[in-house]
């Protein structure tokens, strides 16, 4: 019963990830940039930590928790090598936003009547959302190859 919950957990945030970074995106594209616009923004990125977060346990705990195939089985995989690689690279790419939401976060606390979004910030975060759903689904066909013996040295 845990295999198949983490396994559940695991497409769960799958379900809600891309999603949350897309719509993270699309809010922070509207011109002008409204205090509106990043509220929706500000729901998004907590949706995608929140999955990000569901992501990491539930794999870690499927690599080493002994729920799913040998550790060594993942290690030797090229395509689990790939999938681990492009989630640094997601993560990688998360920092900037994730410093940058922070503050905005606690800049729209402080004054909300007269705090103003930085549009080229929004705009450099929007790029980096797309591209980090473009990675996800890179990810899911890195998986897909994986679950199904390819990949092996």
């Amino acid at each position: 019963m845990l295999r198949l919950t983490l396994a559940a957990l695991h497409l769960f945030a799958l379900a809600f990830g891309p999603a949350s970074v897309y719509v993270r995106g699309r809010a922070l594209s509207e011109r002008p940039l409204t205090i509106a616009s990043v509220s929706r923004a500000f729901v998004a990125d907590s949706w995608w930590g929140a999955a990000a977060g569901l992501w990491i346990v539930t794999g870690l705990w499927r690599l080493f928790g002994g729920t799913e195939k040998e550790t060594g089985y993942y290690f030797g995989n090229r395509f689990f090598m790939a999938k681990m690689s492009i989630l640094v690279v997601i993560l990688v790419l998360e920092i900037r936003p994730m410093i940058i939401l922070i503050r905005w976060r606690k800049a729209l606390k402080k004054s909300a009547e007269t705090w103003s979004p930085d549009e080229r910030a929004a705009a450099w975060i929007t790029k980096t959302s797309y591209i980090q759903v473009a990675l996800v689904l890179m990810m899911v066909i890195a998986a897909v190859a994986m679950a199904r013996w390819y990949g092996l040295k």
